[in-house]
């Protein structure tokens, strides 16, 4: 392709035409596509478009929703956003089952979320930490006019502190600053506190009659927030007597649970189990956090990292079978928010808190762990018993027959013939190969 200047200046309608004209070939079917896509309302659509940069079109996902999920006694049905078809199924089976053994346990164990002032000085260690302890105050209240309206509504600025960071770079330290920013995900409400806390930091220390001329400089390297938040979590957690598990694809209850227990710890212990196997968590959280317009990037990274918080990447979920009784538990970070950016602009964002009757952050929290950790029960449940794809394959049965191009009558035939066979790519080619003869 060409390169071309002014791009983000073009209409849609433009950006498109070049777009097409750059391509070999007849492109009418790439323009018929990215046309269809727009939507019909133009308010809507403006919104859209203003999301992001240099947009064309929207690219659409499937709004599921997963009934049935018991937490802490509160029935709820949960919107996800997830193009893979044993998603939603999974969690709605997971939530569907435990929903009969008394549901989901969950709770916030802490909300606090941290920014940091990165920075450079070069002098006596004590001088700045003595001046620090000092400054505090002062530096707390340069930003009084950026926390007022969230100290109103129970949050603001919890914890300020100089940590020395010499050992791992050259004169370089961070001023971390805590916060609870309550219902939002407070993004820009700390970026924003960092940044002005930074200028005033470098003021104070210029004007103190303490430094030398060689300490006057502060060197603000950045200011940002951490979306690695080990102090915004949540735990939750399902039981029930080993019994009531009940027989499991020929397995008894009590087989059934050793195995599934097995399963979990050998994704404690090996990295290259527990990453698929958090990445079923997250399967399930993923879409939830889509759905209402939370940042998905920021909290996959986090869980991420928590996994691997004592220096080896683990499973997210536990199991302990003590006695008589299964529990199956998960621990991790979620910082999500519920009004403000996406949640608050986008359409089905704030249908999709509705539906979950709008609740709290803390509460979402909950929810979304709730949906990873019936999510990972499905997933794991599956490995041990049936396998992974028997499930799976016969709700990517309809996605295989679509691709091969099968008719509606052949759709319907399929669904039928397959429904006591092994779904594979070529066996679906070769049912439609047959079906085709046959016809």
């Amino acid at each position: 392709m060409k390169t071309v200047s002014g791009f983000s200046k073009m209409s849609k309608e433009q950006k498109i035409e070049w777009l097409s004209e750059q391509l070999q070939g007849d492109s009418s079917a790439l323009v018929k596509n990215l046309n269809l896509y727009w939507h019909q309302d133009q308010e809507v659509q403006k919104r859209f478009d203003e999301f992001s940069e240099n947009t064309l079109t929207n690219y659409d996902l499937p709004f599921g929703l997963s009934p049935n999920f018991l937490i802490n006694g509160k029935v709820y049905s949960v919107p996800m956003v997830i193009e893979e078809s044993s998603v939603v199924a999974a969690a709605s089976l997971g939530a569907k089952f435990w929903l009969d053994r008394g549901g989901f346990h969950a709770k916030v164990i802490s909300t606090r979320k941290v920014g940091q002032v990165h920075f450079q000085w070069q002098g006596e260690k004590s001088k700045l930490v003595n001046f620090f302890e000092e400054a505090r105050i002062r530096l707390l209240s340069s930003v009084e006019s950026i926390t007022a309206n969230m100290e109103k509504r129970g949050g603001g600025i919890v914890g300020l502190s100089l940590v020395d960071m010499t050992d791992k770079i050259e004169n370089y330290y961070q001023i971390k600053v805590e916060c609870e920013t309550c219902n939002a995900m407070g993004a820009n409400f700390i970026n924003s506190i960092l940044e002005e806390m930074a200028q005033v930091f470098k003021r104070e220390v210029m004007m103190d009659s303490r430094f030398e001329n060689t300490e006057k400089e502060v060197h603000i390297i950045m200011c940002i927030l951490s979306n690695y938040t080990p102090d915004c979590v949540v735990e939750c957690s399902v039981e029930c007597p080993i019994d009531e598990l009940g027989t499991v694809n020929g397995l008894s209850a009590r087989e059934f649970a050793e195995k599934f227990a097995t399963a979990v710890r050998i994704a404690e212990v090996d990295p290259n189990r527990a990453v698929t196997h958090n990445k079923g968590i997250m399967n399930g959280i993923d879409a939830v956090v889509l759905a209402t317009g939370n940042d998905f990037r920021a909290i996959e990274a986090c869980a991420h990292a928590y996994a691997a918080r004592d220096g080896q990447y683990r499973s997210l979920s536990t199991v302990s079978l003590a006695g008589d009784k299964f529990k199956f538990s998960i621990r991790i970070p979620l910082a999500v928010g519920t009004v403000g950016g996406l949640t608050s602009l986008h359409p089905l964002a704030k249908t999709s808190l509705a539906i979950l009757e709008n609740p709290t952050a803390p509460e979402l929290m909950q929810v979304m762990a709730a949906v990873g950790l019936a999510q990972n029960f499905g997933a794991v449940r599956s490995l041990v018993t049936t396998g992974i794809q028997k499930g799976h394959m016969k709700l990517h049965l309809l996605n295989i027959l679509n691709q091969l191009g099968a008719t509606p009558e052949q759709i319907e035939e399929g669904k039928t013939h397959f429904s006591d066979k092994v779904v594979s790519f070529t066996a679906v080619r070769n049912f439609l190969t047959q079906s085709v003869h046959t016809h």
